[in-house]
C-alpha cells in the first residue's frame, strides 16, 4: 500500500482499511476471523465507530503486508483532527460570522458543521459566485484578501 500519508491525514483508519480490503477483494468477516478477531469488531472499525488499537493494527499490517505502524499513525492523525475540531468549537474566530451569511447559500449542508478551513476553496467560490456584498466582505475578513485572490485566480 503506497499512499502518501499527507493525502489521508485525518481520515479514520477504518475507512482506509475498508478500501484496502475492497481493493484486494477480501470479505471483512473472513478477514476478521483470520486475525482471530470478531467480525463485529472489524465492522465497527471500518465504519469509524471504534478506534484502531495497536494490537489489531499490527495483526492487520502483518497479514496485508503493510508497513508497520501505518494504521496507528492514521489513528493518531484522526485523533488530532477530532481534537482540533473540539478546540475550534471553544475558540473564537474559527469561523466567519455565520449570522452575516444567508443559509440559502449553504442549502446543501448544516452551516454549523462546515469545516471552514478544509472547505475554504468551495466556500470562497460559492460566496463569490452567489453571495451579496456583505457576505463577500465577511468571507474576505475571515480568510484574508491574499487567500481569496489566490483561490479565485486559480
Amino acid at each position: 500500500m503506497k499512499t502518501d500519508i499527507n493525502t489521508i491525514k485525518g481520515i479514520h483508519p477504518g475507512f482506509v482499511l475498508e478500501r484496502e480490503l475492497e481493493k484486494r477483494q477480501l470479505r471483512k468477516g473472513q478477514f476478521a476471523l483470520s486475525l482471530g478477531e470478531f467480525p463485529q469488531t472489524l465492522t465497527a472499525i471500518t465504519k469509524g465507530k471504534r478506534k484502531m488499537n495497536t494490537s489489531l493494527a499490527l495483526k492487520i499490517e502483518n497479514l496485508l503486508g503493510i508497513e508497520e505502524g501505518y494504521f496507528m499513525v492514521l489513528q493518531v492523525y484522526y485523533d488530532i483532527e477530532l481534537e482540533k475540531k473540539k478546540q475550534n468549537i471553544t475558540q473564537k474566530n474559527i469561523s466567519p460570522n455565520i449570522e452575516l451569511l444567508r443559509p440559502i447559500l449553504f442549502w446543501d449542508t448544516d452551516m454549523n458543521k462546515i469545516d471552514w478551513q478544509k472547505q475554504k476553496r468551495a466556500i470562497i467560490k460559492r460566496i463569490f459566485e452567489r453571495g451579496n456584498d456583505m457576505e463577500k466582505k465577511e468571507i474576505t475578513r475571515f480568510y484574508g484578501t491574499e487567500t481569496i485572490n489566490s483561490i479565485l485566480n486559480n
